[in-house]
């Protein structure tokens, strides 16, 4: 009897990663790229025989699957995707695939913004703690090649609302949700409700076992909320309200309330500073306290994390002037939570392909810190229309090189050079890493 065909849509890490799990589960694999397959996952693919294609799908190999695997970059609309779901072929994603095959506990992380910040923090304080405990998801290696070649007990998985879409059976132990803002609005009809309610699936299948983690503080969160039965046990955060099982701010001081177990932890003492990392700092000590870990293991944790590389990254004073690389501030919320932070004069570098923003969120906050803004990116149009009045400078520039360059001459003694983009970066780059090395690279040659 021939084994079953999987196909693995895109070879990028969540594929290939998906791709040797299924090997070793006996399927027939194949994957098909649309585009190009990097030179790395190439060399893995083949030296595990898995037969694969790129720059194209071939139809007939996808459509005789009894199942396939979807990277979340896809878009339910891609015309392969469309022919899949006619033929009632089931389309999943890899959490929901790798799920499948390990018992772990699973702490999964969801939200607009703040999701890869938490998720690291969290699996910085778990493993300190002493947890056998793995990080994946939407950072660091698949979870599928995770589950194919380790046996953790827990799962930090970091979760995109793309991932959510394609989750059936998959259930989160832990969930977490951070928040709601407008982002990726082109993949949901452009409408927040549609949004919101995918953000939501991070709660599905839960029993009353189980835990979900909000903000309280969320707006849109507090919406859904209204009309939603969750089953699980919930705990939310707030730094507005005390709250009774949870965790809240009193005076300084985070305080985390869950059966009996008191913590408290001053927030100057976090090693992650601004409004919305003390959020990021409660929803990780929640987790943290769900499993029972001790106080002041979680305190060492929380004070001595070094946060993740282009997210408000510090790059190093040139003349006094500091320089951060927030490249991954992809949405106008990531750069608002990237200028509430800042504590001088800002040059802002911002643009790039533009997802529809509304940059009027960003103008209180612009008017207050922001001294010039260096535009990079190939049209910066609605950048100039959303600031002229409230910036004097405003000035275009296409290479990383050349806008740390134009930033360094605009900023003053004191002065931050903040790279915080609040768009994707394929106009000039590979993808937002590629922008904040280039910048780095950039900063060091100034």
């Amino acid at each position: 009897m021939s084994s079953q065909r999987l196909a693995i849509l895109g070879a990028g890490e969540s594929g290939v990663g998906a791709a040797y799990l299924a090997l070793k589960k006996g399927y027939d694999v194949f994957v098909s790229d649309f585009g190009p397959v990097a030179d790395h996952y190439k060399k893995q693919l083949q030296s595990w025989n898995i037969r694969f294609e790129e720059n194209g799908h071939t139809e007939e190999e996808i459509l005789s699957a009894v199942e396939v695997v979807k990277s979340p970059g896809i878009p339910d609309r891609a015309p392969i995707v469309k022919s899949l779901l006619e033929r009632n072929i089931p389309v999943i994603s890899e959490i929901e695939f790798a799920g499948r095959y390990t018992n772990a506990k699973m702490i999964c992380i969801t939200g607009s913004n703040g999701k890869t910040t938490t998720a690291s923090l969290t699996y910085h304080i778990l493993k300190n703690g002493g947890l056998n405990v793995g990080l994946a998801g939407n950072i660091g290696k698949s979870f599928a090649y995770q589950v194919a070649t380790e046996n953790f007990d827990y799962y930090v998985l970091e979760i995109s609302s793309f991932m959510l879409d394609n989750m059936y059976q998959f259930k989160a132990d832990i969930a977490v949700l951070l928040n709601i803002t407008p982002d990726h609005l082109d993949r949901y009809d452009y409408k927040l409700e549609n949004y919101a309610a995918s953000k939501f699936r991070i709660s599905q299948n839960q029993t009353g076992e189980d835990y979900f983690i909000y903000c309280a503080d969320d707006a849109e969160t507090a919406k859904v909320l209204q009309g939603k039965q969750i089953a699980a046990q919930q705990l939310p955060f707030s730094i507005e309200k005390k709250i009774t099982t949870g965790a809240y701010l009193e005076q300084d001081n985070i305080v985390i309330n869950i059966h009996q177990q008191h913590f408290q932890m001053s927030i100057n003492e976090l090693a992650l500073q601004g409004k919305h990392n003390i959020y990021n700092s409660m929803a990780s000590g929640i987790v943290a306290k769900v499993l029972e870990l001790r106080s002041d293991s979680m305190r060492e944790s929380m004070g001595n994390f070094s946060n993740i590389e282009h997210r408000l990254e510090s790059v190093g004073k040139i003349s006094g002037i500091s320089f951060i690389n927030d490249s991954k501030a992809t949405n106008v919320n990531s750069t608002w939570y990237a200028l509430e932070s800042m504590t001088t004069d800002v040059v802002l570098i911002l643009g790039g392909v533009d997802k529809g923003n509304d940059y009027s969120m960003l103008r209180e906050l612009v008017k207050q810190k922001v001294k010039a803004i260096v535009c990079l990116g190939k049209d910066n149009k609605r950048i100039h229309d959303a600031f002229e009045d409230d910036v004097e400078v405003i000035v275009n520039t296409s290479s990383a090189q050349e806008a740390a360059q134009v930033a360094y001459h605009l900023a003053t003694k004191g002065d931050t050079v903040l790279l915080s983009p609040a768009c994707a970066s394929f106009d000039l780059f590979k993808n937002y890493e590629d922008r904040g090395r280039q910048f780095k690279e950039a900063v060091k040659e100034l």
